[in-house]
C-alpha cells in the first residue's frame, strides 16, 4: 500500500493520508523497513523463552544487515534509521535496541568523528579510529555497542569518572574504573550475538590533567567471554523485552592512541601533546556523543510506530467484540457505544499529530545550518520527550479497550506497553530533556500571544462569519471555536502564560541561589515546555493540510461502527485531516480553558462550547475510524501474529478436543 490503488473515494482518501503520515518517498523510505516487518524472519515464535528471544533480536540484526547494500549509508541517514525503528520497533523492540546501538551510536560515532578528524569520506572500511579497520562491523563479524552512562552518572553523564590515562611509552590509553559508581550502566557487552567492541567514553588524563569525556574504541568480548582487563556481569531482567544489558568495568585495558575518537573537540598529536579547538570541556563532550540526537529521532519513531500498532489493533478489536445490544438478542459492536470509542478517537487525533511532528523534527535536524543547530537540537529533543509520553497514553488507552485479551503476550500489547517505558528513558530521561528545554526556553523571546488578525472567517464547515478586524468587536467574545486562526492563537497563548508565569515565579526570588530561582521557575516552565511541543505538533498539521487539494463538505455523521466507509459524501482526506487537528487543537485548550480564561483569551461562553466541539468532532470521526487506521499502512502479515486483531479472535482458544467438537451419539433404534 503504497501510491492509490483503486478508483473509490475511499481508497483515494486513504492513500492520501498514507502519503500525508509518510511523505511522498514513501517507497525509498518506509517500504524496505514495511516489507522486513511483514517478512518471514520477523514473524512471532510462540513459546520463545528470555534467552531465545535475545539470540533472536541478534539474528534479526544479521537478517537486516544482509539486507543493506551499504551500512555505513544507513548509519548516514537519519531517515532510514528513524523508519527501521518506526516499523520494526512494534514488532521486535529488543532487535531495534541492540540494531539502533550497533547503527547509529556505536558506528555512526567512529564514522562522524573519523569524518571530522581526517576529512574522511563517510562509510570506507578503513581510516575510522586511526588504522581501526570498520569492516568486522559492517559485517557483523563483531557487533558495536556503546558505553556511556555508568551506574552513578545517568543524565549528567558528562561528570562519568572512568578513566582513560594517556601512557606516553606506549602511545596508548590505559582504561580503569576506579569503584563501584564508574561501571557502565547498562551497555549490551555479554558474548551473546557474537565477539563485541564498544565505544567508551571516559575522561581524558594527559600527564594528571583531565581534558574532558571522549570517546575510545575498545574490544570487549571474543566468541566465548570477556577479553583481558574487562569485567562484564548481566543485570537483573529489565521490564519488557529481553536486552543482554550489563555491568562493565575496565582494570587497565590498554588500547592504542588511534583508539580515541578525536576532531574538533580534542587529539593526541604525535608529539604525544593534546590540542583542542574548543576550549569548553563540557561542549567537547557533547561533540563526541553527538549521535545522541539520531537517537533521539530513532526513539521518537519507535514511539509512533508502537502507537500506530496498538490504536490499530484497539480499533480492529472493537469492530470485532460484540455485546449485547438495548433490543432483545441484538448483538452490536462494543466500538459502537461512545464511552469506547470517544477515546480512542482522541488517540488518533494525537497519534497523527505524533506522525506530522516527528516528520517535522526530521525535517528540521536535516536541513540545520550553524545558526539554527541549537534551535533543531531542542525541537528534536522536545520532539522524543513530548511523543514518548504522548505514547505512553495512546498504548494504556488502546490496552484498556481491549480488555483482558490485551494483557495476554500473544495479543502483542504487553510488549509495547513495557517497551514505551524503556523509551522514555533512552537517549536521554525525559524529564531531563524538558528540563534543559525549558531553561533554554525561560531566557528565550516569549511566543506572540496573539497572531496577527487576519479576514474574518467566511462561512464553511470549519468557521463560521465574524465581525470584520478593526471595529473594536473581533476580540474573544466574538471568536469561534471553529476558527483555525483563533485556536492558533489559543496554542501561541498557553505557551506564553506558563512561560510568563514561570519568569515570574523566578524573578520574585533573590538572585545568588540559582537552585532555588529554578525550583521556583521549572513547575511552570515545563509545561511552557508541553505547550511549545502541542503548538508544534499543531503548526505540522497545517502544513500537512496545506499540501493536500481542498475536498467535498464532510459528512455530518457516520455509523461509529468500523466498517468500510461509503463513498458517496464521504469526506477528503483533507477533510479528515482538518477535523482531526481541530479536536486535537480544541482537547489542548480545554484542559488550559481556566488559564486562557483568566488571560482574556476565551470567553465563558467558550467553556460551556468546548465540550461540546469536542463531541460533534468525535461523532463525526468515529465512522471514519477504519479507514484512518488503516493509513497506517501495516501490513496485516503484523497483524496475523496477534490473534485479537482479526474477527476470527476466538479460533485462538478452541480446543480440537473440546465438548463442543464431539458428535452427539445418536441412541440405536429398537429392533
Amino acid at each position: 500500500m503504497v501510491g492509490p490503488t483503486a478508483d473509490s473515494t475511499a481508497d483515494s482518501t486513504v492513500d492520501s493520508l498514507t502519503r500525508v503520515l509518510f511523505g511522498e518517498d514513501f517507497d525509498r523510505e518506509h517500504a524496505p523497513w514495511r516489507r522486513l516487518a511483514a517478512a518471514a524472519p520477523f514473524r512471532r515464535r510462540p513459546g520463545a523463552s528470555s534467552g531465545d528471544r535475545l539470540a533472536m533480536a541478534y539474528e534479526r540484526l544479521r537478517t537486516v544487515n544482509d539486507t543493506l547494500d551499504s551500512p555505513a549509508e544507513l548509519v548516514a541517514d537519519a531517515r532510514g534509521l528513524a523508519a527501521l525503528h518506526e516499523w520494526l520497533g512494534p514488532v521486535d523492540p529488543a532487535f531495534t535496541t541492540v540494531a539502533g546501538i550497533h547503527y547509529n551510536l556505536f558506528l555512526g560515532s567512529l564514522l562522524d568523528h573519523a569524518e571530522s578528524e581526517r576529512g574522511a569520506a563517510r562509510g570506507t572500511a578503513r581510516d575510522v579510529a586511526g588504522s581501526a579497520d570498520v569492516a568486522d562491523f559492517f559485517a557483523l563479524r563483531r557487533v558495536g555497542t556503546f558505553l556511556c552512562t555508568e551506574v552513578a552518572h545517568g543524565n549528567d553523564a558528562v561528570a562519568v569518572e572512568t578513566t582513560a590515562a594517556y601512557d606516553r611509552e606506549r602511545d596508548g590509553f590505559v582504561l580503569c574504573t576506579p569503584h563501584a559508581g564508574a561501571q557502565k550502566f547498562m551497555p549490551n557487552t555479554s558474548p551473546v550475538g557474537g565477539p563485541k567492541s564498544g565505544v567508551v567514553a571516559a575522561r581524558l588524563l594527559v600527564d594528571g590533567t583531565d581534558h574532558g569525556v571522549f570517546l575510545f574504541l575498545t574490544p570487549l568480548t571474543d566468541a566465548v567471554g570477556a577479553l583481558p582487563g574487562v569485567r562484564v556481569r548481566r543485570l537483573p531482567a529489565r521490564l519488557g523485552s529481553p536486552v543482554d544489558h550489563c555491568l562493565t568495568s575496565f582494570d587497565r585495558v590498554f588500547v592504542g592512541r588511534d583508539a580515541l575518537l578525536g576532531g574538533a573537540q580534542g587529539r593526541i598529536g604525535d608529539d604525544g601533546v593534546f590540542r583542542s579547538e574548543q576550549s569548553n570541556r563540557r561542549r567537547r563532550f557533547l561533540t563526541s556523543i553527538g549521535r545522541v540526537t539520531a537517537g533521539k529521532l530513532s526513539m521518537s519513531a519507535c514511539a509512533v510506530g508502537s502507537a500506530r500498532v496498538t490504536l490499530a489493533l484497539a480499533v480492529r478489536y472493537g469492530g470485532h467484540r460484540r455485546i449485547s445490544g438495548s433490543r432483545g438478542g441484538e448483538r452490536v459492536p462494543v466500538f459502537a457505544h461512545r464511552s469506547h470509542h470517544g477515546p480512542l478517537v482522541g488517540a488518533l487525533a494525537t497519534v497523527f499529530a505524533m506522525t506530522l511532528l516527528h516528520r517535522t523534527a526530521l525535517d528540521a535536524w536535516e536541513s540545520r545550518t550553524e545558526a539554527d543547530t541549537d534551535e533543531a537540537e531542542r525541537l528534536v529533543a522536545v520532539t522524543k520527550g513530548w511523543i514518548s509520553w504522548r505514547a505512553r497514553e495512546v498504548i494504556v488507552e488502546s490496552r484498556e479497550r481491549c480488555g483482558a485479551q490485551a494483557l495476554l503476550e500473544n495479543n502483542g500489547m504487553t510488549e509495547l506497553l513495557a517497551g514505551i517505558e524503556g523509551v522514555i528513558t533512552a537517549e536521554g530521561d525525559n524529564l531531563a530533556i524538558y528540563a534543559k528545554a525549558a531553561a533554554e526556553m525561560l531566557f528565550s523571546a516569549v511566543p506572540e500571544p496573539e497572531p496577527e488578525p487576519g479576514p474574518a472567517p467566511g462561512p464553511g464547515p470549519e468557521a463560521g462569519p465574524g465581525p470584520a478586524p478593526g471595529d473594536g468587536s473581533y476580540g474573544p467574545p466574538h471568536r469561534e471555536l471553529t476558527d483555525p486562526l483563533f485556536l492558533d492563537g489559543l496554542l501561541v497563548a498557553v505557551e506564553a502564560v506558563w512561560l510568563e508565569r514561570a519568569r515570574r515565579r523566578m524573578s520574585q526570588v533573590p538572585h545568588g541561589d540559582s537552585l532555588a530561582r529554578w525550583n521556583a521557575a521549572s513547575g511552570a516552565a515545563l509545561r511552557a515546555v508541553e505547550a511549545y511541543a502541542y503548538r508544534r505538533a499543531s503548526e505540522a498539521y497545517a502544513e500537512a493540510m496545506a499540501g493536500l487539494e481542498p475536498g467535498p463538505a464532510p459528512s455530518s455523521g457516520a455509523s461509529p461502527s468500523p466498517g468500510p466507509a461509503p463513498s458517496p459524501g464521504s469526506p477528503s482526506a483533507r477533510d479528515l485531516l482538518r477535523s482531526l487537528r481541530r479536536l486535537f487543537a480544541l482537547q489542548w485548550i480545554d484542559r488550559n480553558s481556566g488559564d486562557l480564561l483568566a488571560a482574556g483569551r476565551l470567553a465563558p461562553r467558550h467553556l460551556d462550547e468546548l465540550p461540546e466541539a469536542v463531541e460533534q468532532l468525535i461523532s463525526r470521526l468515529a465512522g471514519h475510524a477504519p479507514a484512518l487506521v488503516e493509513s497506517f499502512a501495516l501490513p496485516e502479515e503484523m497483524f496475523a501474529d496477534w490473534p485479537i486483531s482479526g474477527a476470527g479472535y476466538v479460533d485462538a482458544y478452541d480446543d480440537a478436543e473440546g465438548a463442543w467438537h464431539a458428535v452427539l451419539a445418536v441412541p440405536a433404534a429398537p429392533a
